[in-house]
């Protein structure tokens, strides 16, 4: 056989992989509104730069069984670059075995992500699969637990995404889980650890796919997305728009911005963002948007635990993470899920040198008997760790309440705090005035002749000494107490100071998370 033979015979199987399961299995795959595994390639990655590794692995029961070979075992695997940097990817091909991971599936996965940690690049995963394949019975599993480990041991050494583009049960929702960022897709997006009809069979309930593990189920109320979307072009695209905010990996320095926005630029609108009485909401998005490049914020899960806000942004072309309270849902009190939410974003940021920037307006944790039973406690302190832990730059502006142990919490001076300011309208204290005064001159007002007008007057002395930010600042609590309109050249000029910053925790295998 000649060379040119020997070509031919390369395209007709590079060809024969290309079609996956067949163009009927690739007709139904669209014409459930989805794309094919290549096709999602083809959208999240650069023109032209996909290279594909393992093209022509076979599943290991149809080599046993001498059945006619479907190559790439139904998963497609490669690197690739986003905006000319390099990424290593998997995709599930739902039209070759239903997506099943079986062994051969397995070691394709494990390769590219070896690669990735090997190389100091992310690792994509586009997630479509009906779960273990039954046929190749333990050794799925074990490929399954191959994974999970890898996910584990490259956690916090480069970014690892997974999108959520089909089925995901059973034991396949735990490498996704263990992944920094979820994105899923409505009416096609599901995960669950056991599906519809075994929860019927095991607890009664009748429950939908939707209903169970969909991808608002898990936007607002698991927390297990981070991201959904209405299609999968919008979702592939996020991810892209992702990467313009993170490294990749946890010796790079993060993306730089464009830089176009000015570096002194004020705004007049923050004087009135924050209401003059004290109880009155107001939208923390307001003052970010304000505040950061261009009014830019890549969200991360705007549905779940809406009283705090996370998510990226560039601030003097620096890329940071932005924590908020949020006063206009629960008045940006702290509860488990919010805790939840921002500890896990903080220690993202800290595994790959994204500056934090708190935004902070928390009258305390919520109160009640729900969220102790629920263990608020030790949620919380999730939280404390967190930005306890941290070693990047750790800015923080006080637009108004600090309350309580939250005002501790919140990237305060004492847990190493970098540059700590607060706006005139902050009130730092034990807690809000109304409730400290009914406390400390309770019998006073309880023997007064008009106990309304007692507790007004206490509460205005109160607040006239204590509920201000003059105290903490006195102290050096806070570094300073500025104008709103200079927050934006305060904070960029405090990141321009903290690039050199060298801060190191004690020797130690880890840390015991309090989990």
């Amino acid at each position: 056989m000649t060379m040119r033979d020997k070509l031919d015979v390369l395209a007709r199987r590079r060809a024969q992989s290309e079609l996956g399961g067949g163009a009927s299995r690739l007709k139904a795959q669209h014409d459930k509104g989805k794309l094919s595994a290549r096709e999602r390639l083809d959208v999240l990655l650069d023109e032209g730069s996909f290279v594909e590794l393992d093209r022509f692995v076979t599943a290991r029961s149809s080599e046993e069984n001498g059945a006619e070979p479907i190559y790439g075992d139904g998963v497609v695997t490669g690197y690739g670059r986003i905006e000319g940097r390099l990424v290593y990817v998997f995709s599930q091909d739902f039209t070759v075995y239903g997506g099943s991971l079986a062994e051969a599936h397995a070691q394709k996965i494990c390769k590219v992500m070896d690669l990735a940690v090997r190389n100091g690049a992310p690792v994509i995963g586009l997630n479509d699969s009906g779960g273990a394949r039954i046929q190749e019975g333990v050794v799925s599993l074990g490929g399954y637990a191959d994974i999970f480990l890898r996910n584990t041991l490259a956690s916090g050494v480069v970014p690892q995404i997974s999108a959520i583009l089909g089925p995901c049960a059973g034991g396949a929702v735990y490498s996704p889980a263990i992944t920094d960022f979820i994105y899923m897709v409505r009416g096609t997006s599901y995960m669950f650890v056991t599906g519809p009809n075994v929860v019927k069979t095991v607890t009664h309930e009748d429950v939908t796919m939707e209903q169970l593990g969909g991808a608002d189920t898990h936007a607002g109320t698991s927390g297990v997305a981070h991201f959904v979307h209405e299609s999968e072009l919008a979702s592939l695209a996020a991810i892209r728009e992702l990467f313009r905010y993170v490294p990749s990996n946890n010796l790079a320095e993060p993306p730089r911005g464009r830089g176009t926005d000015p570096r002194d630029r004020r705004d007049e609108a923050l004087l009135d963002v924050v209401p003059d009485h004290p109880n009155r909401p107001y939208d923390i998005h307001d003052v970010i948007r304000r505040v950061v490049d261009d009014g830019e914020f890549y969200e991360v899960q705007p549905a779940y635990a809406p009283n705090i806000v996370c998510g990226f942004a560039h601030l003097g072309g620096h890329s940071v993470g932005v924590v908020a309270n949020q006063p206009a849902v629960l008045a940006g009190v702290l509860d488990i899920a919010a805790s939840l939410k921002a500890a896990r974003f903080i220690r993202f940021c800290d595994c790959f040198n994204i500056p934090i920037v708190t935004f902070e307006d928390v009258p305390g944790f919520l109160p009640g008997l729900s969220q102790e039973h629920g263990g608020i406690i030790k949620h919380g302190a999730k939280l404390l760790y967190a930005y306890c832990e941290a070693t990047v730059p750790k800015l923080t502006v006080i637009t108004r309440k600090a309350y309580g142990g939250a005002y501790d919490v919140m990237s305060s001076k004492h847990i190493r705090g970098d540059f700590n300011v607060a706006w005139p309208t902050a009130e730092i204290a034990v807690m809000g005035p109304k409730g400290a005064v009914e406390i400390i001159y309770r019998k006073e007002i309880a023997s007064a002749p008009d106990a309304a007008a007692a507790t007004d007057q206490k509460v205005a002395e109160y607040t006239e000494k204590f509920a201000n930010p003059y105290v903490a600042a006195a102290r050096g609590y806070v570094d300073d107490i500025i104008d709103p309109r200079d927050t934006r050249p305060r904070l960029i000029d405090a990141l321009e100071t903290l690039q050199s910053k060298r801060d190191r925790n004690p020797p130690k295998k880890h840390g015991n998370l309090p989990l």
